[in-house]
């Protein structure tokens, strides 16, 4: 313990000596800030007057002295109303005492939207100075929880904590290349002083936040084949990792209780919990808004403007991404997808909004001092490379604002009462590359379409934005569901009389071996059927997860081996496998069991055998105990198909309408890192799979206790 007091001790003088210079410049800049953001709102007549526009240097000063005896005391009553309108009140509070103000103030009248307008004002100017002058916007706090630490009302703790901060969909060579261009100075900093090292380590099938964040955090990914997936067995349910409903369904699944943020952790931005009693915008625990309150809380509304300023921030990320899309279609960057005007408010929730208030909740944390250990995800390099490119300058500029938040809880982490060790790693990287239908002019949905019965419904799931924000799924399911029970039971006897002559005619007929390859390369596919728009009447269920599409026959609850399906849809295997943009597809034999088939081979996964070229010679050494793993899983669909990986350029073809795409095989996508403290031990051996990564980390936290 004595070393700990030793730890605060030390920097108390130093943090109040620091902490009181920026004091003073953070006050001279709010009150030119507010003075410059009066001025622009009164200007553009927006419901603020000043007959004298001095009296607005004065009213300005009014309103930092208000803020300075009100505001502390305010927020901590408020604060549940402040959380629960995620921010909404906080812009009224701002109004309010602006409203204040103008009763003091001679020649000085607000209303209307100006009661809102004029704090974002104010909050933008005094940014945009803060940035020039390099002002930081967190000593404010920093001050006050000295003043506490003196006072002994912060607790000083005897062991070390841990913060887990993931950057998702960031690969290793994506991170080089960044760490190099200096867009990341502060991990540069730490790999060129040796207090961290990286290494990368191999996600799983599938490479997607989902699947290997239930493997970080629970230690079990089983029965997770993609970022959405079908449920036969409960009405041909599907599932969607990031679903209010569906998520607090998988973290029931996975737990076994012991997961990594198991003692008096915090899961912050995360899909699930990892055990943690304490959870802010954790997506299995949305529902608890009991569980959404925490104290941490207070650091995001601690001063008046922060968060305006976040809002604010928020504003300007909006323009950028209007620019983004101007350039791209000026300059003629490909691959390129359609945004939309939608779409910069989705990349500045995740990039700018999240982001901002989940560091100030982090640093909170840390200053408090009572979790040990937390975890926390970045979304919005992931967000913004599946939009603009996997190295687009879009994109290395959100890692350059990931980079300062890590820098703000280096910070943090020197005036915390403990110290904190800080790890910055991945759940998965991306691979860049034009879209299937930019391709070849049509999705997996009409590929499939095209090789069945003219009659056949089918029912996809090929939409982009919803790793995080689509959320639920955006054509509703619930009246397929109930027409494809109510269809199961009308024709359940002819389907079962059909079913059962068709197992008993492959029971009868001799073994495929060294048959099937040829049944592929001689089968001609020249039948294009109508296509029959329809959600509801679902005979076949097409699904993606960026360049893996996972196709569910959902006519027969149990999955369809390679014979049935070649009985009763004859056209759909040899067209799958015969498409360019194709790269192999997996189907479980009666005869041989789980098999990948390429234009040009099979390899048998029961046994390793290859017959022809290997259709995973391009997918990495590990491709077919990833696919074997799959192939076992519960919900594995009946056809598995992957895009094609072109090693050269190192490009796939996603299904879903993203040009850096994550989910199956091929490229960075499955090549995330971990950057982990210079004493911690995480094996000679690479990584493979985040259930290992798991233990690996678990392992560290067992250590520090």
């Amino acid at each position: 313990m004595e070393d700990m007091e030793k730890y605060v001790l030390d920097w108390q003088d130093t943090v109040q000596d620091r902490s009181r210079f920026y004091w003073i410049g953070r006050s001279l800049i709010m009150w030119i800030g507010g003075f410059l953001g009066f001025l622009i709102i009164d200007y553009l007549s927006l419901g603020l007057n000043f007959t004298d526009w001095y009296m607005a240097f004065f009213a300005a000063g009014l309103v930092g002295l208000l803020n300075v005896l009100f505001w502390p005391i305010l927020t901590k009553i408020l604060l549940p109303f402040l959380v629960f309108t995620v921010g909404i009140g906080a812009l009224l509070l701002n109004g309010f005492f602006i409203w204040l103000a103008s009763n003091f103030v001679d020649g000085f009248t607000i209303g209307g939207p100006a009661l809102i307008l004029t704090p974002l004002a104010m909050a933008a100017v005094t940014t945009f100075l803060s940035a020039i002058l390099t002002i930081d916007d967190d000593a404010t706090y920093y001050r006050n929880v000295i003043k506490k630490v003196k006072k002994g009302k912060i607790k000083l703790k005897g062991k070390k904590g841990v913060i887990f901060l993931e950057i998702d969909g960031l690969s290793l060579n994506v991170l080089n290349e960044a760490i190099k261009k200096g867009y990341m100075p502060t991990l540069q900093k730490w790999l060129e002083e040796g207090t961290h090292k990286v290494t990368g380590w191999e996600t799983d099938l599938s490479s997607q936040t989902g699947a290997s964040q239930a493997g970080i955090l629970h230690g079990n990914n089983k029965d997770i084949p993609a970022f959405r997936w079908v449920e036969k067995e409960k009405n041909n349910k599907i599932m969607v990792s990031t679903g209010f409903s569906d998520a607090p369904i998988i973290e029931k699944r996975i737990s076994d209780g012991n997961g990594l943020l198991k003692n008096k952790g915090a899961s912050r931005s995360n899909l699930f919990s990892g055990d943690a009693a304490d959870v802010i915008f954790t997506y299995s625990q949305l529902k608890n808004l009991r569980r959404f309150y925490s104290r941490a809380w207070y650091y995001v509304y601690s001063y008046p403007s922060n968060f305006t300023r976040i809002v604010a921030l928020f504003c300007w990320d909006v323009l950028l991404d209007f620019a983004s899309q101007f350039v791209h279609f000026v300059m003629n960057i490909k691959p390129r997808i359609k945004r939309g005007f939608i779409y910069p408010f989705v990349r500045a929730g995740a990039n700018v909004f999240l982001r901002e208030i989940t560091t100030a909740v982090l640093i909170g944390d840390m200053l408090a001092g009572e979790i040990d250990v937390a975890y926390v995800t970045y979304l919005g390099y992931d967000e913004i490379a599946h939009h603009s490119g996997v190295r687009d300058w879009d994109a290395f500029y959100a890692l350059k604002k990931l980079d300062r938040q890590v820098h703000r809880l280096e910070n943090a982490q020197k005036y915390a009462p403990r110290p904190y060790e800080l790890v910055v790693q991945s759940d998965h990287g991306q691979t860049n590359g034009a879209t299937f239908l930019q391709r070849y002019g049509l999705t997996l949905e009409d590929l499939v379409r095209d090789l069945m019965p003219p009659e056949t419904m089918i029912y996809s799931e090929l939409s982009s934005n919803e790793d995080h924000f689509g959320q639920m799924i955006q054509n509703p399911i619930e009246d397929s569901k109930q027409y494809m029970k109510d269809k199961s039971e009308m024709v359940a006897d002819e389907t079962k009389y059909i079913f059962d002559k068709a197992v008993k005619k492959i029971d009868d007929t001799p073994a495929f071996k060294g048959k099937v390859l040829n049944y592929l390369q001689r089968h001609n596919i020249n039948k294009i059927s109508e296509k029959t728009p329809s959600s509801g009447e679902a005979q076949v269920i097409v699904l993606a997860s960026g360049n893996l599409g996972l196709i569910y026959l959902t006519e027969h609850v149990e999955r369809l081996n390679f014979e049935q399906i070649k009985i009763f849809y004859p056209d759909l295997i040899p067209g799958l496998v015969q498409h360019e943009g194709v790269g192999f597809i997996m189907v479980r034999s009666q005869e041989f069991g789980p098999m990948v088939m390429g234009k040009k081979g099979i390899h048998y996964l029961t046994d390793g055998t290859i017959e022809g070229e290997d259709p995973l010679a391009v997918f990495g050494p590990r491709a077919d105990s990833h696919l074997s793993r799959t192939d076992s899983f519960k919900y594995a669909p009946d056809i598995l198909v992957n895009s094609f990986h072109d090693p050269v350029t190192n490009e796939v073809a996603a299904f879903e309408e993203l040009v850096g795409s994550h989910g199956g095989l091929g490229g960075e996508q499955t090549q995330p890192f971990i950057l982990y403290p210079s004493g911690w031990d995480v094996g000679s051996e690479k990584i493979i799979g985040a259930e290992n990564l798991y233990k690996v980390l678990k392992n560290q936290l067992d250590k520090l206790r």
